[in-house]
């Protein structure tokens, strides 16, 4: 598994936007025009039959031209009851149980669009959720995401994921990592640490890792700024060879939205 060096990185992402730029004017006018955001985006790219992963209580708005089906890995009794912050949300009814990485029970080539909105961080297998969330496009079909910045959130004192870690989830499976992450979503946002020298010897971090891990606890998995995310995409094209268009990267406030159209 090869690695990518920061300077050949830094040429690449360049290279990549130059590329976007030229190809999709929406990605020039969205980089630079304030008016865009979550509702002109999907006017503008979702049409006909998709689905929306892990909507909860926050559905994308989309437009009329647009039917959408929620996708969940539990019934909306079963959330509330696993996640107790949700209990008094009004959250969408679920259309479609499963797990949103793998995407089991949606065939080949089905969907329009798939919507993914503060997901991706969620799964422990970035690269093979995207992948299949592209496997469940129709040619030409859109895959939107929506992805925090972590330095706008609690995520904030965490280390980076790199491109290397979410390579080797792809390629060993995401068991080889998933305690470290429990353990760092223990230490940083639930416990409050902010430095990786703090907290060493804290007997809560681990206990508190565990438990989570019990659970099942749906926490950010992976984190991410603008950097990581661009090497991302240029990692999926060009080492991966998943085929797919760039038609719009957004920056805004403490949200990335990407949005990519399948290839053939």
């Amino acid at each position: 598994m090869s690695t990518i060096a920061i300077s050949d990185l830094k040429t690449k992402v360049k290279a990549f936007i130059k590329q976007a730029l030229r190809q999709s004017p929406q990605f020039a006018q969205a980089s630079l025009g304030p008016q865009f955001d979550r509702k002109t985006i999907a006017d503008y790219y979702l049409k006909g039959t998709g689905i929306e992963i892990g909507a909860l209580h926050n559905p994308l708005q989309v437009p009329v031209s647009a039917t959408v089906q929620y996708v969940d890995r539990m019934a909306v009794s079963d959330l509330k009851q696993h996640y107790p912050e949700l209990a008094a949300l009004a959250l969408v009814d679920v259309d479609i149980l499963d797990d949103g990485e793998h995407l089991n029970t949606i065939p080949d080539s089905s969907q329009d669009f798939v919507i993914a909105n503060h997901f991706i961080e969620h799964c422990q297998d970035p690269i093979r959720a995207i992948q299949n969330m592209l496997r469940v496009l129709k040619s030409g079909g859109i895959l939107y995401l929506g992805i925090p910045d972590k330095r706008h959130t609690f995520d904030v004192h965490r280390p980076i994921t790199d491109i290397d870690h979410l390579l080797k989830d792809y390629y060993q499976g995401s068991e080889c990592s998933r305690k470290q992450h429990y353990i760092e979503w223990a230490k940083y946002p639930w416990l409050g640490y902010k430095s990786e020298s703090e907290g060493n010897d804290d007997p809560r971090i681990e206990s508190e890792a565990n438990r989570f891990m019990e659970m099942d606890y749906s926490i950010h998995f992976h984190v991410w700024t603008k950097t990581e995310i661009l090497e991302l995409v240029v990692t999926l094209q060009q080492k991966l060879k998943f085929k797919f268009d760039v038609e719009l990267f957004l920056s805004k406030n403490d949200e990335m939205i990407l949005v990519l159209k399948k290839e053939d």
